[in-house]
């Protein structure tokens, strides 16, 4: 899992049993399974229902992009390839590109650059790439939609789980005894639907969609190095167009 998802998910929960605590209340009141699986099941069962069959199958992916770390390659290492490439080109002419674009491992800066080598109209070669960037920021949302969806369907399921509860009470009245005990395990459903919409769904969205945004500007990155590439730009006004593109963080970072 990445750290920061980590962090913050024990961060979130750790606040909640302090809180317990600090409350007189008990934590272990928490760990109330048909509570937990009321919220956690009928809630996917609920966002599933509002996706495709196509949509479903890439649920896994999506909690993968939500808690695992983001693949986003280093600014400084992409511009140093680019500036690499762009010596290379306008010494010996883009068709000398050709044994290195095979050693790339970013397929969408492979795809690019094999492109240009292959005399594609500069416009076209933006556009295509604009495209497939566009299509993956496209993709990303509706992965960060469905978990917001959860979010939002989570806190009503558990409002639905303690209406249940209190049902049971009502039935119950005759037993005074017992009345505090269920009335409080209803109200641990309302707890974890609010807890699981804001503690983890609504982050998870909320990660989906910052990754995305930084994949993306490392693609945009990617498509103005190739186009000065392309151009014929000289190595150090490609690397000074670049860093014109990133964080002024980044670009210190690279200086020191």
């Amino acid at each position: 899992m990445d750290p920061a998802t980590l962090i913050g998910f024990a961060v979130s929960l750790i606040a909640l049993l302090i809180f317990m605590v600090m409350e007189g209340a008990d934590p272990m009141s928490l760990l109330f399974l048909p509570a937990i699986v009321l919220v956690i099941v009928a809630t996917f069962g609920a966002a599933m229902s509002g996706q495709t069959m196509d949509d479903v199958k890439k649920v896994g992916s999506w909690f993968k992009m939500g808690l695992m770390p983001a693949k986003v390659p280093s600014a400084k290492d992409q511009i140093q390839t680019l500036v690499s490439l762009a010596e290379k080109a306008r010494k010996e002419g883009l068709l000398a590109l050709e044994a290195q674009v095979k050693a790339i491992e970013d397929p969408f800066l492979k795809r690019g650059l094999q492109m240009g080598i292959d005399g594609t109209d500069p416009e076209e070669l933006r556009g295509v790439l604009e495209s497939e960037i566009a299509a993956k920021k496209a993709e990303d949302k509706v992965a960060a939609k469905f978990m917001t969806t959860m979010g939002g369907y989570a806190p009503t399921i558990g409002i639905v789980g303690c209406i249940v509860g209190l049902m049971n009470v009502m039935g119950n009245l005759s037993n005074p005894e017992a009345l505090g005990p269920m009335i409080a395990s209803a109200f641990v459903a309302t707890l974890w639907g609010v807890m699981a919409a804001n503690f983890w769904f609504l982050p998870m969205g909320a990660k989906i969609l910052r990754v995305s945004e930084l994949q993306a500007a490392q693609m945009e990155l990617l498509v103005e190095g190739i186009a000065e590439i392309q151009a014929g730009t000289s190595p150090r006004a490609v690397r000074l167009k670049l860093n014109s593109l990133i964080p002024p963080s980044e670009v210190a970072k690279e200086a020191a």
